[in-house]
């Protein structure tokens, strides 16, 4: 069982920049595909960004594109989500969610992730 672990949540003015951390709650061996989904009260959660074991590739939803980054740093076992040029329709819960062992066909869908962190609350002021 791996529990995922976000950090980085607060509040900010718009235009402004967050920078999330994801890490598991203890040291893990295994690298895994990561995910960032994010949900707020009266809406379903929908895909922000992900990005594959290695590093190699990245996926964005269009609505973050040119405004988020998704990276890892494996050696620290830690997935971030760099936030720029905050809206208030970005105010949402963040979820971090990791693959297991099995091949991911897509990487927007939520059931393709085996393991999810507990949210960090992301709010935008206007």
């Amino acid at each position: 069982q791996v529990l995922l672990v976000e950090s980085g949540g607060g509040v900010v003015q718009a235009g402004g920049s967050l920078r999330l951390s994801c890490a598991p709650a203890e040291r893990t061996g295994t690298n895994y595909a990561m995910g960032w989904f994010r949900q707020t009260p009266g809406k379903e959660r929908e895909f922000v960004t992900a990005i594959t074991w290695s590093g190699d590739k990245t996926y964005y939803a269009d609505f973050v594109k040119g405004r988020f980054t998704i990276s890892r740093d494996n050696a620290k076992n830690t997935v971030y989500l760099q936030m720029n040029s905050l809206k208030p329709e970005d105010t949402a819960v963040y979820y971090c969610a990791a693959g297991g062992l099995h091949y991911i066909r897509n990487y927007e869908a939520d059931y393709e992730y085996d393991y999810w962190g507990q949210g960090t609350q992301v709010t935008v002021s206007s």
